[in-house]
């Protein structure tokens, strides 16, 4: 039988957990509870896996306890969601981004609680059916009109980003 974890390596890394618990802890109480929507209205993969990782910093920082994070996706940015194999079908989008590394990081994402809201007006403008087009999207997702709900959420207390 292998040893997974060498003994010299154990005590460090208990340490650096220990550490980030207690930094996390700290970063929550130096922030508070926060609600934040960010806004995807665009198609370019690299500016879209930029604002993943920037919702990951933003748990990071806070904790995932301590936040409510929706994702809006209206326009060309429903290409987050959309499978490659569906872009053939589909000449009113320029990119499928839904490649298996984007839906790890929309799985860690939603794992903590993040929520990727899509909008009705775009599904039907763009004859997408969200049931076989779309990276895992339920009913519940759908929202009528994405700016719609941006200002909505915004008159519920939710910070408006746009990276």
């Amino acid at each position: 039988m292998k040893k997974l974890l060498k003994p010299s390596l154990f005590f460090p890394l208990l340490i650096a957990a220990l550490f980030m618990a207690n930094s996390a802890q700290a970063n929550s109480s130096r922030y508070g509870e926060q609600k934040v929507v960010y806004h995807i209205n665009y198609d370019d993969i690299k500016r879209q896996a930029k604002v993943l990782h920037n919702i990951q910093n933003n748990i990071n920082a806070v904790g995932a306890d301590h936040m409510k994070i929706k994702v809006v996706l209206h326009g060309n940015g429903l290409s987050l969601l959309l499978l490659p194999k569906a872009l053939k079908s589909h000449p009113k989008f320029n990119a499928a981004n839904a490649t298996p590394e984007m839906q790890q990081k929309i799985d860690s994402l939603k794992m903590e609680g993040v929520v990727f809201d899509v909008c009705a007006n775009t599904l039907k403008g763009k004859a997408v059916d969200y049931k076989k087009d779309l990276y895992d999207v339920d009913p519940k997702d759908v929202v009528p009109s994405g700016v719609a709900e941006l200002v909505y959420l915004q008159q519920r207390g939710y910070a408006y980003l746009r990276p």
